[in-house]
This record gives C-alpha cells, structure tokens and sequence, in this order.
C-alpha cells in the first residue's frame, strides 16, 4: 500500500513521518531501501528528538548507513545563495540525495510506472513469449526399426519401443512393412518436443542398447518434419 508523505520542511509534515515511524525502524521493510533515501532527501535536517523522536532516531540510522556507503571527504555544495556547508559538517552533508523541489511537497513512495517503464516491460514479455515459442517447437518423424532375423518377435519389439518414455516424446501410429526373406520391420511415427528430445540419442542411447537390442537391431529416420 502506498505511503504519502507531504510539506516535510513543516512541523505537519515532520510529525505525519514521526508517526509513520512509531515501532519502525525504516520508512518500509525492515532493512534500507529506496524509500527512506527518498525522504531523507526531502528532510532539510535532522528533527528535533524532542519533538519527532522516531523520525530523528531513523533520520540518524540513515544517515550513518549512508556515511559508511560514501566514505570520500566532502567540499561542501552551495545551492542558491546558501552557504557551502564547513569541511568538518555532519556527515549527512556529503552523502545526502539531491530531491527537487517539486517532490518535496507530495511524496508518493509508489508511484506508477513511467512510459518508459511500460514500454521496456512490455519489450521484455514479448521477448520472452518469442522464446517460449521457440522453445516449444516440435517435428514429426517417421522410423524405421528393423528387426535381427525373421524370428524376432515383432510384436515384443514394437512393445519395447513404445516401453521408452521420456518428457517431450510422443509415439504415433505404426505398421509393419516387409522387408525380404519373410523379415519384416516396424514403421512408427513419433512427435518430439525439439529442445528437449534428440532423435540421434533416442535411438543411440535408448533403442539399440540393452535391453531393446534383444530385438532391435538398427533404427533409420525416413521423415523429418518441424511441426
């Protein structure tokens, strides 16, 4: 939920951050974020700990974090006709974010996204949505799976095919198609997802090592086709 702070170089708007505070250690979250540094800019000094006790035991943790973060020494800034801040000034000086003027007034720690925001945000989803796409590519391949002999049972070689399941692998149709001398070989279709299923290491890792090469004795691609 966005928090709005406004006129904090008035008591009002000191108090509303005081109260904010109360319990808190930072403006959001429990460790130093873009939030505080944005008020702390917007803060011309450290409150009173009399008065705004939170808001001047937080304004002093910042500005330590901030002291540590930027350890370089300070010539001091000169803004208008203010005076450039003495060497030995507190250590907020030197480290303390410029705001302008205009965000001093109204606050909002989160605000909407800019065009330019939007525009690098929608580039990055159509980026991602290309290479999903391309990810998900598939083919279809038609197989050859030839049998040893004219003994082999086909159907137990064909049953051990379909046996071999992976993500991205789909078996189709299949027939059997005579080769010669009353031997006869498996035509089978099957569907691969492309980045995940190589047909080479199918058929080299899976199809004719044990224990299919008990009745597979070679496999060949006859079609291949993306989808």
């Amino acid at each position: 939920m966005a928090v709005n702070f406004s006129n904090l170089h008035t008591e009002a708007g000191l108090k509303s951050v005081n109260d904010h505070l109360s319990g808190k250690t930072y403006i959001s979250g429990d460790q130093l974020t873009k939030d505080d540094i944005k008020v702390y800019g917007a803060i011309s000094e450290q409150p009173s700990s009399d008065l705004y006790p939170n808001a001047s035991k937080w304004y002093q943790v910042v500005s330590a974090k901030l002291a540590s973060s930027f350890p370089g020494k300070a010539v001091g800034v000169r803004f208008g006709s203010q005076a450039a801040p003495a060497e030995d000034a507190p250590a907020k000086e030197a480290v303390k974010p410029a705001v302008d003027d205009d965000d001093n007034d109204d606050i909002d720690l989160f605000g909407e996204e800019t065009e330019e925001e939007k525009a690098a945000t929608e580039s990055r989803e159509a980026a991602k949505a290309s290479t999903k796409k391309k990810d998900n590519g598939k083919s279809s391949v038609l197989m050859n799976v030839k049998p040893w002999d004219d003994e082999t049972d086909m159907k137990k070689l064909e049953e051990a095919v379909r046996g071999v399941q992976m993500e991205g692998l789909l078996w189709g149709a299949s027939k059997l198609v005579p080769v010669g001398y009353g031997i006869k070989k498996l035509q089978i279709m099957l569907t691969i997802v492309d980045y995940i299923v190589s047909v080479d290491t199918l058929i080299e890792e899976r199809l004719i090592e044990e224990p299919i090469n008990e009745y597979v004795q070679s496999c060949d691609i006859v079609a291949f086709n993306k989808i």
